[in-house]
């Protein structure tokens, strides 16, 4: 979104420009603005970046009446291009370094559908994008320390995640945009985890479900519980302010399944209906004091310095479709998730046990 301050004048004869301080918005309006001129003044063609068509692996908000330049990830899976949006921001620098392609969201819109074809301006070469391992579903800490670990062991083969819940993941599977899936969804029937919820949604898709961690989940709050917080059952009292995970979230239905058995109204919880994406951003708004408390993983409360009141140990799976359980690079992934120096960092990151990390589940 190059609508920042932007100058363009003249001294003594010399071009002069005033661009945004903030790295993101820096790049982008000299890229914009300052790079043509000096290309006409030297009488010399633009260089314009290859154009590919591609599929968002999630729906995309962006704001009305403004021309957005979102930096995205690119993968190939089958068939799609899919480009998984980077963090936003104008001081987001890593978002520049890490995107593949661009994609220009016309002013006009508020965004783009998760089925909706869109235009990238390559940033990288196709060749680099094909080395792209494509994650969708549920957010978890350790899909960060997984790319780190194939990046550092395999320095061409890279891995993007795009957070939009369990039940996001399965639909992302069932549409072809993804080469696996996190997925945490309990069966409150019979407390089992995912296979339930895999046959019901993806009935003709042959898939593996291979266990990543087994995690803490719990109640996030600031440290030294100034509000005195025992339990889920704490969550209806007037004087506590909650930060949910968006629906169809396995946290979501973790939560609407404890909600049930203690018979509590969902509306009388005190911001129920404000929602958040990952872990990290429950804790995060909690450390910032606008809310009470989240539920959420031990990981991101203990990366933060915050108190933590367990409710269950919970299982945590990547769905890994047939046709690309096979391949190179999944096959990549699974030796790495094997690797005890994988399990290791993840030990460290406090809440989580690698006792069955890897193992096949049966379907």
């Amino acid at each position: 979104m190059p609508g920042k301050p932007v100058i363009i004048g003249k001294v003594k004869g010399k071009p002069v420009f005033g661009i945004p301080g903030y790295p993101v918005s820096a790049i982008i309006s000299f890229e914009q603005f300052v790079y043509p001129l000096i290309c006409r003044m030297l009488e010399q063609p633009e260089k314009e970046r290859e154009k590919i068509q591609v599929a968002p692996t999630k729906k995309i908000a962006s704001k009305l009446g403004v021309e957005e330049f979102l930096r995205v990830k690119l993968g190939v899976v089958g068939n799609k291009i899919v480009a998984t949006p980077l963090p936003r921001g104008a001081g987001c620098i890593t978002s520049i370094t890490d995107a593949d392609g661009i994609i220009r969201i016309p002013n006009h819109v508020e965004g783009l559908k998760d089925h909706e074809q869109a235009v990238a301006e390559l940033l990288r070469p196709l060749s680099a994008i094909k080395n792209t391992i494509v994650v969708v579903g549920s957010h978890d800490n350790t899909l960060d320390v997984l790319a780190d670990q194939i990046k550092a062991r395999y320095s061409g083969l890279s891995l993007s995640s795009s957070h939009v819940g369990s039940m996001g993941g399965l639909m992302a599977i069932k549409r072809g945009v993804c080469h696996l899936a996190g997925s945490h969804l309990l069966d409150t029937e019979d407390g089992s985890y995912n296979i339930s919820y895999i046959k019901k949604y993806l009935p003709d898709r042959e898939v593996k479900l291979v266990n990543l961690v087994y995690r803490d989940q719990g109640l996030i709050v600031l440290s030294g519980n100034p509000k005195e917080i025992k339990g889920i059952e704490d969550l209806s009292r007037d004087d506590i302010i909650f930060i949910n995970r968006q629906a169809g979230s396995g946290t979501r239905i973790l939560l609407d399944f404890r909600l049930k058995q203690l018979g509590l109204n969902a509306e009388k919880i005190k911001g129920y209906e404000n929602e958040e994406f990952t872990h990290m951003s429950v804790a995060v708004a909690v450390q910032s004091g606008s809310v009470d408390v989240g539920l959420g993983i031990y990981a991101a409360a203990r990366a933060l310095g915050l108190d933590f009141i367990p409710v269950v140990t919970e299982q945590y799976d990547l769905v890994i479709p047939q046709e690309h359980f096979e391949s190179e690079n999944i096959q990549i992934l699974l030796e790495t998730i094997n690797d005890e120096e994988f399990k290791k960092r993840v030990s460290g990151l406090g809440g989580y046990s690698t006792a069955k990390t890897g193992k096949i589940i049966k379907i």
